[in-house]
């Protein structure tokens, strides 16, 4: 192992920057393989365009013929590109995509054979759906599952198929994928942000969600990656003792980007542009070999499917240039993991983005509306909103010293603070003509005022308010973005739903409309204020503060996942028809199950590399050592001897003493693993892999590298931290 180790070190040191043909302007690229609108209106006719720019748009269905119509324009278009086959791309509950590939080639008898494409496999298609997860809703032998095509999201082509977004349902017609419950939760937020946003505009018919995520990732030489089969089995090192330089310079944070990385960011920033992804930002993160790229804000939906789609571009573009790309959260132990941070907001037809303030105090009155019901929505279901960033991956993240707490908080800053405190000192029911005036003109006419200086980004805060947006970032590197998006869009559209009802009921009262919004608005406030935090979110202080607020700290990803069968969270997806009772459980038994497999795999990769490299190599090492000190006794005399050996006999001691640490720690982690394949219940099973297996792997840890440490480096079988995350 140890040679595998210095023979790839060699190969990467031969290294040279792989050649990219970039255009002089990346726009020119931009869609250049999509089958967007512009693309559409050049293939379809206008009776079929129209009927699609109603279904991207209302959501209106497609008749028979015109997707006949629409899958003939579409081969043309994807064989104009060079495609041979199709497929329906969909985002199963595994965490990647998948696709099954049918070409369009068909014989028609005479030895002939056609390119054929209709409307119904444009529609729809068939795959095997026997080994994708669903939680129980259906037996292994009802293997059917449907793929639909999501006519609100471009086909691509990608190589030489033409892949078309859809949505994954089970037989019995409950969601597979996650998609589904995120066209349904869009849907709901349109329906009730119009209803509300039309208390100030009665031009708008349509809301739409918007999101722009922020990817980080790290970068490590493919021959390296190689050589650590934990990397390879569980995405994440194990082991490894830290680097004696790692992040404390805060040099590589908007460094200069190495020349190997360069040629990497730029073809995946040429094919992102083929794909219609707006990549438009990509910087150096504050670790070592950390790196970042964001776009420009997109409808909810598309963002989504490009953030699913960017994660496979770079896994190939990175193949190319000899790198591998590590999404896990927490890949390198005492550096930064890597996070998601998905950008929200709500945007109109008329061209609003509602968590903006305006130009005048109705605008102002419209942005603290959404602004405020929004913080309502988070102090309600703040736990919802934790368990939809849980996985086994993010728990090593959460909480370290540069991810936000698994404690949920919302940062606004203090200007938007003391525009709350002075918004909750207003006058309960009718307000006189000088209340109106002082309100309007002192503390929402100044809110833009305000906003323009309100740059400070609270790093700990896990749901940050950034200027016109929410920011969530507790969400983990390797997540699909669909999951906490069909939440927040979930809980501020029943938010929303809630509080029009409610200034509805005050208007027919005899308030007028501002009043009434106002009044409703202060009660939220007074409501809501313990889930407001501007502090340190990483202090232990705040722990206890967040105890007396009885705001939980779900810290496992067991703890949160329990809170997704709560009536009150089950009855908010049932009630807004995102998801049906038997579609939580379902879900809710597929994460509890892959989070009880995962940390079984970890489990089994860690034994495996202390029994079969560590202790092996340090009992070589200790037997060298042990020869060395027995010649030293056949030169010297004994009270020499003594002295001499001192401090090699003193070395195979600790390392006598490390090895069998270890060989009692793998032992009982096996059997406490052993122990936990027997639970037959899936949430107490998952809290027994995170309260009895996972411990041990701390412990098993340290011992591991304290030997790394002591060990000659010229046998130690796994490539360190400083060649993993300093080797360019």
């Amino acid at each position: 192992m140890s040679k595998l180790r210095f023979h790839a070190l060699k190969e990467v040191f031969k290294r040279e920057p792989v050649d990219v043909e970039i255009p002089e302007q990346l726009s020119r690229l931009y869609n250049s393989n999509v089958f967007s609108i512009d693309t559409m209106q050049e293939y379809l006719t206008q009776s079929a365009f129209k009927y699609i720019v109603a279904a991207k748009e209302k959501g209106e269905k497609i008749p028979r013929d015109v997707a006949d119509q629409i899958a003939a324009a579409m081969k043309e278009w994807a064989l104009s590109k060079g495609a041979t086959h199709y497929t329906h791309w969909f985002q199963p509950l595994t965490g990647t995509t998948a696709e099954k590939h049918d070409a369009f080639f068909n014989t028609v008898g005479n030895g002939k054979a056609i390119e054929q494409f209709n409307g119904s496999l444009l529609v729809q298609q068939e795959p095997d759906a026997s080994s994708f997860p669903n939680g129980g809703i259906r037996n292994t032998f009802e293997a059917r599952g449907y793929t639909a095509w999501d006519p609100t999201s471009s086909a691509f082509v990608i190589d030489t198929t033409l892949c078309i977004p859809s949505v994954f349902i089970s037989y019995t017609g409950e969601t597979l994928d996650y998609k589904t419950p995120l066209l349904r939760a869009l849907q709901a937020v349109d329906e009730a942000a119009t209803d509300v946003a039309r208390y100030f505009d009665r031009n708008v018919n349509k809301v739409q969600s918007t999101l722009g995520w922020e990817q980080e990732y790290f970068l490590v030489d493919s021959a390296l990656f190689n050589t650590r089969p934990d990397l390879q089995l569980t995405g994440r090192t194990l082991l490894g003792h830290s680097p004696a330089k790692g992040q404390q310079l805060e040099d590589h944070y908007f460094g200069s980007i190495p020349l190997r990385i360069i040629r990497f960011m730029q073809e995946l920033e040429v094919e992102c542009m083929k794909l219609g992804i707006p990549i438009k930002t990509r910087h150096n993160e504050v670790a070592p070999n950390q790196f970042e790229c964001a776009p420009i804000f997109e409808e909810a939906n598309q963002a989504v499917d490009h953030n699913s789609l960017l994660m496979d571009l770079m896994t190939r573009v990175a193949r190319r240039h000899n790198f591998k790309v590590l999404l896990h959260e927490k890949p390198f132990a005492g550096v930064n993991g890597s996070g998601k941070h998905n950008n929200w907001s709500l945007s109109t037809d008329t061209g609003e983005n509602l968590l903006s303030p305006g130009k005048n105090p109705k605008k102002n009155l419209q942005f603290l509306t959404f602004f405020i019901n929004t913080i309502k929505a988070v102090h309600d279901y703040g736990d919802i909103l934790r368990s939809a960033i849980a996985s086994a991956s993010n728990d090593h993240r959460l909480g370290a010293n540069e991810a936000p707490p698994a404690i949920i908080s919302i940062f606004i800053g203090s200007q938007l603070s003391a525009v709350l405190d002075e918004l909750e000192k207003v006058t309960k029911g009718k307000l006189s003509p000088d209340e109106k005036t002082d309100l309007k003109l002192n503390i929402v006419g100044k809110i833009p005022e305000i906003l323009l200086d309100n740059t400070d980004r609270n790093r700990t805060s896990p749901f940050a308010f950034t200027g016109n947006k929410f920011e969530f970032r507790a969400v983990g590197s390797t997540a699909n973005c669909a999951e906490p998006m069909m939440v927040i869009n979930t809980i501020v559209a029943h938010q929303l739903k809630k509080f029009k009802a409610e200034v509805d009921v005050l208007i027919e009262k005899g308030l007028k409309k501002d009043e009434a919004i106002f009044n409703v608005l202060r009660d939220y406030i007074k409501t809501s204020k313990s889930i407001l935090f501007e502090g340190d979110g990483y202090s232990k202080e705040w722990e206890k503060e967040a105890a007396k607020r009885k705001l939980n700290n779900l810290k496992t990803t067991p703890e949160a996942l329990k809170v997704e069968m709560l009536p009150k969270f089950m009855e908010l997806f049932v009630e807004n028809a995102v998801l049906s009772e038997t579609e939580i459980e379902a879900r809710n038994e597929i994460k509890l199950e892959k989070y009880s497999t995962l940390i079984d795999i970890e489990a089994q990769v860690l034994a495996d590399l202390a029994r079969n490299h560590i202790i092996p190599t340090a009992i070589r090492y200790q037997n060298k050592l042990i020869e060395n000190v027995q010649g030293l006794k056949e030169i010297f005399n004994s009270s020499e001897y003594k002295s001499i050996s001192k401090e090699q006999v003193d070395l195979i001691k600790m390392i006598s003493e490390k090895i069998s640490k270890i060989k009692v720690g793998v032992d009982q982690l096996l059997s406490e693993m052993e122990k936990s394949h027997a639970i037959e219940d899936s949430q107490k099973r998952a809290e027994a892999f995170a309260n009895k297996v996972k411990p041990f792997f701390d412990s098993i840890r340290e011992d591991v590298d304290d030997l790394e440490m002591l060990v000659d480096d010229e046998i130690w079988p796994l490539t360190k931290y400083r060649e993993l995350l300093f080797t360019k």
